[in-house]
């Protein structure tokens, strides 16, 4: 089942990044977005930019796409019910992100 570590009942599960590249097909579609995994493929034809914006973050890090767009605070909130864990900690230094120069 993969490296998942999970307590109990409510307890936070942990997802390897291997797992969630997995997830990048047509019958599952996982994404990161701080560090929170999301399983968002029930919600790929509602989604109102079109599925295929979810489509090209599947299995990888989707924050920055996600801030860029703005989502209004009924997006962030309706995002928390997909959130199925978080990345591993070991995991997160793996995934690219734009670096961020000091000023």
């Amino acid at each position: 089942m993969g490296d998942k570590e999970q307590s109990g009942p409510g307890e936070l599960r942990y997802y390897r990044l291997s797992e969630i590249e997995e997830k990048n097909s047509f019958k599952s579609t996982w994404i990161i977005i701080h560090n929170k995994v999301y399983d968002v493929t029930k919600f790929l034809e509602e989604h109102p930019g079109g599925e295929e914006v979810l489509r090209e973050q599947a299995g990888g890090d989707a924050t920055e796409s996600f801030e860029d767009v703005g989502h209004s605070t009924d997006a962030q909130e309706m995002a928390k019910d997909m959130i199925i864990g978080e990345l591993h900690p070991d995991d997160r230094e793996k995934i690219s992100r734009p670096e961020v120069s000091p000023t």
